[in-house]
């Protein structure tokens, strides 16, 4: 079986090698993460949001499995020996990467509630068209991506399960920028309008 790349968040998966961690719950992991990044500035719902993202991609992969007893809250998981087919690649600054992406979105956001005539900013409305060009960029990249692994899947069957989680991530990146992208649209329109 070729290998596919499995990214994870480095801090993560130091957190599930150490001893004592074959089970956890998401409120488990998530407060051992957040002791992790003691003496800097987060919220809570973003540890949280982060940490179950995670966890989910290792659910869709086999890493992880849910507990026979399924609960609303505190769900125990089980670490699982690390599939044989991951060709994992372990990143820094993973969650930092995601609140970066969220504060650049609610930025986005301020700027419409701040109610300033476009007149007044017109650097800001510069600085939301390249915004819009960008996030336009990455959307079309990552769905691009996406459409040619569900091509591949189709016409390969026997791909799944080598392929299937690069296209799960790829389609979850385009639906991420595609908020984005509508976001940075609403706010040019809403900036622009009189």
């Amino acid at each position: 079986m070729k290998p596919s790349s499995f990214t994870l968040d480095r801090r993560l998966y130091h957190l599930l090698q150490e001893g004592g961690r074959a089970q956890f719950t998401t409120r488990d992991l998530r407060d051992a993460y957040a002791r992790l990044l003691e003496g800097t500035s987060y919220k809570i719902v973003d540890v949280r949001r982060h940490v179950y993202d995670q966890i989910r991609r290792m659910l869709r992969v086999g890493w992880l499995v849910p507990d026979k007893e399924r609960r609303k809250r505190d769900q125990v998981y089980h670490l699982q020996a690390r599939p044989k087919h991951l060709r994992l690649k372990l990143v820094d600054g993973m969650f930092e990467n995601s609140i970066n992406a969220s504060a650049q979105s609610e930025l986005v956001v301020s700027v419409v509630d701040s109610g300033v005539e476009s007149s007044a900013e017109p650097n800001m409305e510069q600085h939301l068209q390249a915004l819009l060009k960008e996030a336009r960029l990455d959307f079309l990249a990552a769905m691009g991506e996406a459409e040619c692994y569900k091509q591949l899947l189709a016409e390969m069957p026997q791909l799944r399960d080598k392929v299937e989680s690069d296209y799960f991530e790829a389609r979850d990146r385009s639906s991420r920028l595609l908020g984005h992208l509508r976001a940075v649209e609403n706010t040019l329109n809403a900036l622009v309008s009189p």
